[in-house]
């Protein structure tokens, strides 16, 4: 299924719930209030257990049999390795060390609910689950906004996602949402990144110590950012430089930036050119770019190249789209424009050299 949306053949639903729309792909529950983390967890279909099993092979060289009898293959227990089986569905979901430690969904809510809990207003969006239950997931709404100017306000986010195949770490991270054009901001500040990662080896108590120094992060980058783009908001930058900017900012490497510098443009690609040209377009072209805020402004080129990848850009997916956005290309371009409009603020165009 190309959403990847866990479908549970025993319930016949689709793992994923949301608040008074409908998910990301028309599947899944719409329920009409916030609900508590343990409602999102039976309403996105998340109840279920996961078990850390003995992993076997056969030992096909030593097989008994005897003619009219059932063929015996002896079993032969793999060391040090198991299997990570959903109770509900006897699906396999990975295969794990000695070391690690299953959380239950259950838990990794609970985990989320020190992150959040005793803070006034916090709403529950959306939850559910990935593949066959192996990715789980879980985002929340804080109660306070960035204000950009007068009109421009901006939502903040926490997300939470942990697994059960033994290839990723719970995270959980914090992440801006512009509201008048849906815009992941994803910014991160010179000593911060937003996000913590957790083994599935930690202890219950340094979960928790984690989960509060998140929200210790999200409060801090939340004031920071508020005067950080207010400020970048009545720094002036003329359409010539945003375009330089954007060249910078969408580079995929080095050699295009040596490229740009020695006016070799018969060497960039057609691939590249064009998507600095919607860029572009983005930047000068689109009603959300209009405000006093944007227009003319560092902030306006900061949003120009995170509204590309999430107003534009086209995907092959949602899950794509989300990746590529919360930890792949997207966030690099992003936190490379960051870079350069907080440079630009500071010291003037200098700082937007090819080279």
């Amino acid at each position: 299924m190309a959403h990847q949306l866990n479908f549970n053949p025993r319930t016949g639903k689709h793992s994923i719930m949301s608040v008074k729309e409908r998910p990301w792909h028309g599947c899944g529950q719409v329920i009409d209030h916030y609900p508590t983390s343990s409602e999102a967890i039976q309403h996105a279909g998340l109840d279920y257990i996961v078990e850390k099993r003995p992993l076997f092979t056969y030992d096909t060289a030593n097989h008994i049999g005897e003619p009219g009898k059932e063929t015996v293959i002896p079993e032969l227990a793999v060391p040090n390795f198991f299997a990570t089986v959903r109770a509900d569905t006897e699906q396999v979901l990975g295969v794990v060390g000695n070391d690690y430690e299953v959380v239950q969904n259950r838990d990794a809510f609970s985990f989320f609910d020190a992150i959040v809990g005793g803070g006034d207003g916090i709403l529950y969006e959306t939850a559910g689950a990935l593949g066959n239950g192996e990715r789980v997931f879980i985002t929340a709404k804080l109660p306070d906004y960035i204000r950009v100017g007068v009109k421009d306000w901006i939502e903040q986010y926490l997300f939470l996602t942990t697994t059960h195949d033994g290839l990723g770490s719970i995270t959980a991270a914090f992440t801006p949402v512009r509201i008048v054009c849906n815009n992941t901001l994803n910014a991160a500040m010179r000593n911060h990144s937003g996000a913590i990662r957790i083994r599935h080896t930690a202890s219950a108590a340094e979960r928790l110590k984690q989960a509060h120094t998140l929200m210790g992060i999200s409060n801090l980058l939340a004031g920071e950012l508020e005067g950080l783009f207010n400020n970048w908001a009545k720094v002036r930058i003329t359409d010539a430089e945003v375009k330089k900017l954007i060249q910078i900012a969408m580079a995929p490497n080095k050699q295009v930036l040596e490229n740009l510098g020695a006016n070799k443009s018969d060497l960039l690609s057609t691939h590249y050119t064009n998507i600095v040209e919607k860029v572009y377009d983005y930047a000068l072209g689109s009603p959300s770019q209009q405000l006093a805020t944007t227009a003319g402004t560092v902030f306006g080129a900061y949003n120009a190249v995170t509204g590309y990848f999430q107003n534009v850009r086209s995907f092959k997916n949602e899950e794509a789209k989300f990746k590529s956005i919360m930890d792949g290309t997207a966030k690099q371009r992003a936190q490379v424009a960051f870079n350069l409009c907080r440079d630009f603020a500071d010291h003037g165009s200098d700082v937007i050299k090819f080279n």
